[in-house]
């Protein structure tokens, strides 16, 4: 078979302005960037207030292997196979991250036969929107530094700034770093550090904000840190939040490109769903609703993180509800998961339907095909989820596109046809912070309880001091299992989660609990996928996943 950008240069790619009259746009409603990219705007999503929403299909997965299970190229593939029946239908992804891109994991934008492009673009400088929210969240730690330098008049404690800088890639260098040395001219000496990102809470502000009146609100309430009495400091007491709005102008707006087949895609956002909320921007998803039948999105890693956190952040806050979900599963992750076991590794499964089933919405299990699989465990899998009362499909959207994933699409349909289950948060906003993380842990993670550091229990208190006790929490932890541990694979049982730290996003309006060994800066591994990626003489970039 060929390579993923064999395929995608084999395969006549449509003018933007098709894509978009797919949808209804007219060329008053977005702004070409070159051929394949347009940005839409936001503002269409006013106009079509009163035009009803599509059904909205999440995606997410079991617990994956280090390589992935195919999530995205499902998500992309059931867009196509539903175009296929004949439904307007749109696709909502993430922007994919440099870090990952030139470390381990490589692009996101699908595989195979089931991708978005142009997926070049798309995995490199895109749309420019990953760039703007460094800027601004840079804008705004430099801002902090020359407040200090020029008298402090807030009276801010250098000890006690939060706000760290970001760069889109990996850095472990930069974790922990001094700023302000070579002297008075050079600012205050202080302890400071980066994180990646799609970690950044300028992000999340940017996925989450509804329109410019509501993203210069959340840009207002981000506390930078705390005075020498304690006290919050807030973006709008720097008087930053008027130029970070106006660097993130732009990248409000959704992007619009295309799949292999032209199922019309919105890619926009990028957040992070072991360290954030895992989630396209709400502002892409909900125009798709108003401008297709059918929507179908992803959230990062598994129902354990970015399904959670889609629905009890990101649905809450948007006042979406989704109609249904997809479990991809494949043999690869549930004999890992089983150490080598496909029958162990069922636990696995089972335990991300019932998550799923949790929030009052119905599951299909997507099989992702890989070559070596046999038609014996393929078939245990299938039986393992008629065990379950649910309906399994085996998925080939790699190998053949939306025809593959045909079966899939009219499982779902059927899913979302007899759906007598009611959308359900997994808990109400006013509820303590310790008991929405207990009920996190013990519901989705099967934990039997939580344990704090005194830091952490510190932490807590401040925030319920200061009045956020009612936001959502974002929790942080390894996507690699269920608990909080790496290695308790399969479904973990008489474990506790261990919360290290709690940190308060009062702009993007929820509060990110660490949990485990979690780091928001990651690093390089020992051979990054960046010594693969090259040009060749004419131009073109070669070594891409």
């Amino acid at each position: 078979m060929k390579n993923n950008l064999e395929i995608e240069r084999s395969v006549e790619k449509w003018h933007i302005s098709r894509v978009a009259d797919l949808l209804g746009l007219t060329e008053d409603d977005y702004d070409y960037h070159g051929k394949y990219i347009a940005k839409v705007n936001s503002g269409v999503l006013r106009r079509k207030r009163s035009a009803p929403s599509g059904k909205l299909i999440l995606v997410t997965a079991v617990t994956p292997t280090p390589a992935g299970e195919g999530k995205t190229t499902t998500t992309i593939g059931l867009g196509d196979a539903f175009s296929r029946m004949g439904l307007r239908t749109s696709i909502c992804l993430r922007e994919p991250s440099l870090g990952p891109y030139f470390g381990i994991k490589g692009g996101g934008t699908g595989s195979g036969y089931a991708q978005v492009v142009p997926a070049e673009d798309i995995n490199l400088h895109f749309a420019g929107d990953m760039y703007s929210v460094s800027k601004a969240n840079n804008l705004l730690a430099a801002m902090i530094d020359n407040h200090l330098q020029h008298g402090n008049s807030l009276a801010i404690d250098p000890r006690r700034i939060t706000w760290k800088r970001v760069i889109d890639l990996n850095d472990r260098a930069l974790r922990e770093i001094f700023v302000g040395l070579g002297g008075v001219k050079h600012g205050i000496p202080r302890k400071d550090g980066f994180d990646i990102t799609p970690a950044s809470e300028v992000m999340a502000i940017l996925c989450l904000a509804r329109d410019y009146p509501d993203l210069i609100d959340r840009l207002e309430r981000i506390i930078v840190g705390y005075t020498y009495r304690g006290e919050p400091v807030t973006a709008r007491q720097i008087k930053a939040e008027g130029a970070m709005a106006v660097l993130l102008r732009d990248a409000v707006h959704p992007n619009l490109v295309q799949t292999l087949e032209h199922t019309p895609a919105f890619v926009h956002g990028g957040a992070f769903a072991n360290i954030a909320h895992g989630c396209n921007s709400a502002i892409a998803t909900r125009l798709a609703c108003k401008l297709s039948e059918m929507v179908v999105t992803e959230a990062g890693f598994g129902s354990d993180l970015g399904a959670e956190k889609f629905f009890d952040i990101k649905c809450r806050i948007s006042k979406l509800k989704p109609s249904a979900a997809v479990i991809v599963a494949t043999v690869r992750a549930i004999k890992y998961q089983g150490e080598g076991s496909l029958k162990r590794g069922m636990d696995n499964l089972k335990k991300h339907i019932e998550n799923v089933r949790q929030f009052g919405v119905p599951a299909v299990v997507a099989v992702n095909r890989f070559e070596g699989d046999t038609e014996k465990e393929l078939k245990e899998i299938i039986r393992a989820c008629d065990d379950c009362k649910v309906r399994a499909v085996i998925s080939d959207v790699h190998g053949k596109g939306g025809e593959g994933g045909i079966g899939l699409a009219e499982a779902v349909l059927q899913a979302t046809g007899r759906n007598k289950m009611r959308f359900r948060l997994l808990y109400p906003s006013n509820m303590p912070i310790k008991k929405k993380i207990e009920v996190v842990a013990r519901r989705m993670y099967g934990a039997k309880g939580v344990e704090y550091e005194r830091s952490a229990e510190l932490d807590i208190r401040l925030i319920e001091k200061l009045g956020y006790g009612n936001l959502p929490v974002c929790m942080a932890k390894t996507q690699k299992s269920l608990s909080d541990n790496p290695k308790l694979r399969g479904r973990p049982r008489n474990f506790k989660i261990t919360v290290h730290q709690v940190r308060l996003a009062a702009g993007a309006g929820f509060i990110v609990v660490i949990a485990g060994s979690i780091l928001t800066m990651p690093g390089l591994p020992r051979v990054p996928a960046a010594e693969r990626i090259h040009i060749d003489r004419l131009g073109r970039v070669t070594g891409l996943s």
